[in-house]
């Protein structure tokens, strides 16, 4: 079984007001190199996003991914249309779209949620916090691959989950919804940890 994970990182990061939120600091290593770290730990094949001749690259130096260079300006869409070609291309059984913001997804999330997707390998799976409410990640089996193709715009993969309800899966307290978008954000998750 081939699994694959795409880490959509081609966004502008603009309510940082003038800071990269993926190149930050998190425990001595730019969050979105921890993010990918994370992902191959589960030994599935990763691809990154990147906008063409991103500074962002360099936090990626040395690891065994793909980088996907798009052209950013439209939104999410163009991630998800390059991964989901990518993982086509890699014949991937499943392909996680894991959002390389949201520092607290671990490694063993993203395996078990693998586990779990397996026993229904048709249909999507979606991360909830403890208590219920839709996050991040989300796998979208082989079978809806075609279908991101026709992606557009930034509402990300609302309109094939929309389309293909997934089963949700509970990670443990807020981790499937805690992204880092802003300084304030920043600050009070550094806080707590």
């Amino acid at each position: 079984m081939t699994r694959a994970i795409l880490l959509p990182a081609a966004g502008a990061s603009r309510r940082m007001r003038g800071r990269d939120k993926l190149l930050e600091d998190v425990d001595g290593v730019a969050l979105l190199r921890r993010s990918a770290m994370r992902a191959l730990a589960t030994g599935a094949k990763v691809a990154v996003t990147l906008p063409l001749d991103s500074p962002r690259k360099v936090a990626l130096d040395g690891l065994h991914l793909k980088i996907l260079e798009i052209d950013a300006t439209e939104g999410m869409a163009a991630s998800l249309r390059a991964g989901g070609a990518w993982a086509a291309q890699l014949r991937a059984d499943a392909l996680m779209i894991a959002l390389p913001d949201m520092p607290d997804i671990t490694a063993d999330d993203m395996a078990d949620m693998f586990v779990v997707q397996g026993a229904h390998p048709n249909t999507p799976l979606r991360a909830t916090t403890e208590d219920g409410q839709p996050g991040h990640p989300v796998i979208l089996p082989q079978r809806v691959f075609a279908d991101m193709a026709a992606l557009q715009g930034d509402a990300g993969a609302r309109a094939i989950l929309k389309d293909h309800p997934p089963r949700l899966h509970p990670l443990q307290g807020q981790r499937a919804l805690t992204d880092l978008d802003t300084p304030e954000a920043w600050a009070a998750w550094r806080e707590q940890h």
